[in-house]
C-alpha cells in the first residue's frame, strides 16, 4: 500500500535526505519518495504504519500530516519502472564510453581511452554533485561508511572527483590517481553493496540530488566498472 503525506519544515534538499533516511528506518516501510517542492513523502508500506510511528520517527524539526490516501496494492505496477529511472546513468555512461572512443581513434590507444573514461567520469560526476554541495553529503553518508563516519569526508568527495578527474585527464600522477580510485571506489562499494543485501530503499548519490536515482545493481555495476579499470591500469604500472 502506497501513502502520500504533508511534510513540513523541509527548507533544502538536505532537509529531504533526512526525512527520506528517518522514514526509511521505520517497520514495514518499504519505500519513501520525498518531493520538497510539494513539501510531502509518498511512503509504501508491507502493511499499514500509524501517524504516530511516522510521527515518532522524524526529529522535531519537521511534522508529518495527511495529505491524501493513495492506496496501491503491491502488486500494483509503480509509477516509473527501474529502467526508467536510471536512464539518465545509462545515458552518461554511453555519453563518457562515446567521448573516450572519439578523442583516441585517430591514434588508438586502449590504455589512454580508458584513463580519458575515467577522467571524463569524475568530471561528469562531480558535476552533478556541485549543483547542490550542501544536500549531496546527507544523501551519500546513507550508504558510504566513510562518509557516515567522518561527515567531512562527503563534503570533500566532489572536489576529491574533481581533482580525481584533473589527474586522469592531464596524465599527472597517473598511479597515485588509481590507487585513490581503488580505495574511494571500494569503500562505496562496500556500502552499496550492503545497502542492496539489506534490501534498502535509499537514493543513489552518484548524479548528486539534481536526479532522483534510486540504489540497485547498476549502481554496484558502476562502480565495479571503475574499480576493473583502476586494477588493470595499476597493474601495467
Amino acid at each position: 500500500m502506497q501513502h502520500t503525506y504533508s511534510i513540513k519544515g523541509m527548507t533544502c534538499n538536505g532537509c529531504a535526505s533526512s526525512v527520506q533516511e528517518q522514514l526509511s528506518k521505520v517497520e514495514d516501510v518499504q519505500d519513501v519518495q520525498v518531493d520538497l517542492e510539494k513539501a510531502e513523502a509518498t511512503i509504501t508500506m508491507s502493511r499499514h504504519v500509524s501517524m504516530q510511528k511516522l510521527e515518532a520517527a522524524l526529529s522535531d524539526k519537521y511534522a508529518i500530516g495527511i495529505k491524501e490516501e493513495n492506496h496501491t496494492t503491491m502488486d500494483a505496477p509503480m509509477e516509473k519502472s527501474k529502467w526508467e529511472q536510471l536512464r539518465p546513468l545509462f545515458l552518461i555512461f554511453a555519453y563518457l564510453f562515446a567521448a573516450a572512443i572519439l578523442l583516441n581513434y585517430q591514434n588508438w590507444s586502449f590504455n589512454n581511452a580508458m584513463l580519458d573514461f575515467m577522467g571524463l567520469f569524475y568530471i561528469v560526476f562531480s558535476f552533478f554533485k556541485f549543483l547542490d554541495l550542501k544536500g549531496f553529503p546527507e544523501s551519500f553518508r546513507m550508504y558510504d561508511p566513510l562518509a557516515k563516519a567522518v561527515p567531512f569526508y562527503g563534503k570533500m568527495y566532489p572536489f576529491l572527483e574533481l581533482a580525481l578527474g584533473l589527474l586522469f585527464l592531464m596524465r599527472v600522477q597517473i598511479p597515485l590517481a588509481l590507487i585513490l580510485t581503488i580505495v574511494i571506489l571500494g569503500i562505496t562499494t562496500y556500502g552499496v553493496t550492503k545497502s542492496l543485501l539489506d534490501k534498502k530503499s535509499i537514493r543513489c548519490a552518484c548524479l548528486g540530488t539534481a536526479l532522483n536515482l534510486p540504489m540497485t545493481e547498476a549502481t554496484f555495476i558502476e562502480n565495479a566498472i571503475m574499480l576493473v579499470m583502476a586494477v588493470s591500469m595499476l597493474l601495467q604500472f
